[in-house]
C-alpha cells in the first residue's frame, strides 16, 4: 500500500510539473496585463517592508507605462481599508478601479477583458500575497493564464505568511519573479526603443 501511494505522488509531482512547464508562457507586451490588487491606504502601513514593496510597484508601474502594458485595479472594501494609494493611482493608465468584497481579484469585468484582448499573462502585484493575491493567482491559474509575482510587489503583515504564500503560488504553477527581470522580459531586446528608459528606472 506504500509503494502504491508513493508511485500516485510521484506521479501527481511529475503531472504537475509538466503542466507548471507548459504554462510557463513568454512574457510578451502584445499578450500581457497587470493587475495591481489592493494596494491601499489603510492596508499598507501594516504591511511588512511597506516601503519596499511600494517603490518596487512604483518602478514596475512606470516600466509598465513605458512598455503600453495595460493595467488593471482593484479595491478590497474601501470603506474599510482606504482608497488605492494616489502614487500608485497616477501610474495606472486612468485603468478603471474594480471595488470588491471577495477576496480574489478575477472578478467578472477583470475576466471579461482578459479574455477579450487574449491575455496569455497576468503580473501580479499588490497585498496581501497569503490573502488576495494568493486567491487571484489560483483563479487565474485555473482560468489557463500563467501569473508572473514579482516577490518585491507584494507583501503580507507577516513575513512568514508571504513566504508560505509564494511557496503555494509556485506549487500552482505561478512564476515569483523579480522587477528587473520581468521588465527585461519585456524588453526582449536591448534595441528596444524604451530599453534606455528602462533602464534608467532599475538603477
Amino acid at each position: 500500500m506504500t509503494e502504491c501511494l508513493s508511485e500516485k505522488d510521484s506521479d501527481r509531482h511529475f503531472d504537475k510539473h509538466k503542466r507548471s512547464k507548459e504554462m510557463a508562457n513568454p512574457l510578451k507586451t502584445n499578450n500581457t496585463e497587470c493587475i495591481a490588487v489592493d494596494i491601499q491606504e489603510r492596508l499598507m502601513p501594516a504591511l511588512h517592508a511597506s516601503e519596499v514593496m511600494l517603490q518596487s510597484c512604483t518602478v514596475l508601474l512606470k516600466g509598465l507605462n513605458k512598455l503600453n502594458v495595460p493595467i488593471q485595479v482593484t479595491e478590497q472594501y474601501p470603506k474599510g481599508l482606504g482608497k488605492t494609494l494616489p502614487e500608485i493611482i497616477e501610474l495606472t493608465q486612468n485603468a478603471p478601479v474594480y471595488e470588491k468584497t471577495r477576496f480574489s481579484a478575477y472578478l467578472p469585468e477583470i475576466e471579461k477583458k482578459l479574455a477579450n484582448r487574449q491575455v496569455q499573462n497576468v503580473i501580479l502585484i499588490g497585498a496581501e500575497t497569503h490573502v488576495c493575491m494568493l486567491q487571484t493567482v489560483l483563479d487565474l491559474t485555473r482560468a489557463g493564464i500563467q501569473v508572473y509575482v514579482p516577490f518585491e510587489c507584494t507583501s503580507s503583515r507577516k513575513l512568514q505568511n508571504k513566504d508560505n504564500a509564494l511557496q503555494q503560488m509556485r506549487d500552482a504553477g505561478a512564476v515569483v519573479s523579480n522587477v528587473e527581470s520581468v521588465l527585461f522580459q519585456l524588453l526582449q531586446d536591448a534595441k528596444h526603443e524604451a530599453f534606455k528608459e528602462i533602464s534608467g528606472l532599475i538603477r
